[in-house]
């Protein structure tokens, strides 16, 4: 009897962490989005969205946070994973690439994600160069 007790609480102890676990694995963290394949929300210049964030960081959050959109400016600095843009705007590359584009004027695709207040930038995920 008292075995028999013992195996029922493991068998449910065992469905309330599986269940758990699909709940955050499976439910809140979904798979992410393919930025590549999406139309850009917005069609704008680095320019214009450092002086959003600059002017108003909330309202700036509200129109752009998670939203796809296209930049165009000049890359000031580069690595194989990364470009930054006027030396503000932080784009983190989906698949890495060896191109000498500092200096030259680019048009990223990408989703996003806010202002670093650390690092006074504003970053975006799963960049791709349009042209």
């Amino acid at each position: 009897m008292k075995k028999n007790k013992i195996v029922l609480g493991l068998v449910i102890l065992l469905l309330l962490v599986s269940g758990g676990s699909y709940l955050y694995y499976g439910v809140l963290f979904k798979t992410s989005r393919n930025i590549e394949s999406e139309q850009p929300t917005f069609n704008i210049s680095a320019e214009t969205l450092i002086e959003d964030y600059n002017a108003n960081q909330k309202k700036a959050d509200s129109k752009y946070l998670n939203k796809t959109i296209a930049i165009e400016g000049i890359v000031s600095s580069e690595t194989d994973s990364t470009l930054v843009l006027h030396n503000t705007v932080f784009c983190i590359l989906s698949q890495p690439q060896k191109a000498k584009l500092t200096k030259k004027n680019v048009v990223i695709k990408g989703k996003c994600i806010g202002y670093d207040e650390l690092f006074a930038e504003i970053k975006l995920d799963q960049c791709t160069i349009i042209k």
